[in-house]
């Protein structure tokens, strides 16, 4: 038996920690003895909406660091002892346990400098945050992006991302925020609380618009970014399209792209789940070498957890949040 927060149907008020048969690996999967996972956002949603691929009770929790203590049959490259940091498929048991099972192609192992949870920081987010700024958007021979909700996970590993980049940074936040984002290398600093967006981009692009836009905000939003982009610009979104049906073809030219890390388990192609392994080793490699700030600004209590997933759904968690699931 292990100790795990177990979900008895939709709804966090359902959440509760328990006791579980402790799972098997099959062919191609691993046993992580959990050590740390990060909260986030998807968690706190799939938990209050379900997903029919459940039964219950069911374990959320899609990021998370520990060790391999069994490896199932056909595994190679990864042996029992390893350290490794995974996203997770949310369709199946999760991290909020001691311990999950976790499909091997989509682990990173994670270098000895780097503490679980730094490793367990970048992974929904700094993945996610990775996908946008360097295999989605055409960065090449750009000059300006606008990153909204700088403050937020994905977006403070966009900004370090983007500045590598040698990009302008523009970011959206609130102004208690203003210093985190200008430390992590935002340029200009846009209070959405109070400014018109669009007024101060165009302003400070004198009239031209960003070249590139990460929105993780939502459809709304992303809508409203059309009116931002330069001609031939690219938007990358990770909270619903923009509407396209009232802008005129052939005159802004836009390129747009889903970033969805979820989609990768669930496509089921082997090229886009070992895609999260080397996005993860590609962001571990960061980390380690000091190029890389991991965002994490609190760390939690395994029994705190849940506390932890309210507070992320008040959307003013600066950052990353941090559960040590063992002490």
């Amino acid at each position: 038996m292990m100790k795990a927060w177990l979900l008895d149907e939709p709804g966090l008020e359902h959440l509760h920690l328990g006791e579980i048969e402790r799972p098997e690996p099959e062919a191609g999967e691993l046993l992580i003895r959990v050590e740390a996972v990060a909260l986030n956002p998807v968690d706190y949603k799939v938990g209050s909406n379900g997903n029919p691929n459940w039964s219950y009770p069911h374990i959320l929790g899609v990021d998370l660091v520990g060790e391999v203590v069994k490896v199932g049959s056909s595994i190679a490259n990864i042996i029992t002892g390893a350290r490794v940091a995974v996203h997770t498929d949310l369709t199946k048991y999760g991290g909020f346990a001691e311990y999950t099972v976790v499909d091997a192609r989509a682990c990173a192992v994670v270098p000895e400098t780097v503490s679980d949870e730094a490793a367990a920081s970048i992974l929904c987010a700094g993945m996610t945050a990775y996908e946008a700024i360097m295999q989605k958007l055409n960065t090449r021979d750009k000059e300006t992006i606008l990153i909204h909700a700088g403050a937020g996970g994905v977006g403070g590993f966009a900004i370090q991302l983007a500045k590598r980049l040698g990009l302008k940074v523009f970011t959206t936040a609130s102004p208690e925020n203003f210093d985190w984002v200008e430390s992590l290398g935002a340029d200009v600093m846009i209070d959405y609380n109070v400014e018109d967006v669009t007024e101060r981009i165009m302003e400070e692009t004198h009239g031209r618009g960003v070249d590139l836009i990460l929105n993780t905000v939502g459809r709304d939003v992303a809508t409203a970014d059309l009116d931002r982009l330069a001609y031939s610009g690219h938007l990358a979104h990770i909270a619903g399209p923009p509407d396209l049906s009232n802008m005129k073809g052939f005159t802004l030219s836009p390129s747009i792209h889903e970033v969805a890390l979820g989609a990768a388990h669930a496509s089921g192609n082997e090229h886009a789940i070992r895609n999260l392994s080397y996005m993860a080793e590609e962001l571990l490699a960061l980390l380690e070498a000091g190029e890389l700030q991991d965002l994490v600004t609190d760390v939690l209590p395994f029994e705190q957890l849940k506390e932890g997933l309210e507070q992320l759904e008040t959307r003013k968690v600066r950052g990353k949040l941090i559960v040590r699931v063992r002490n």
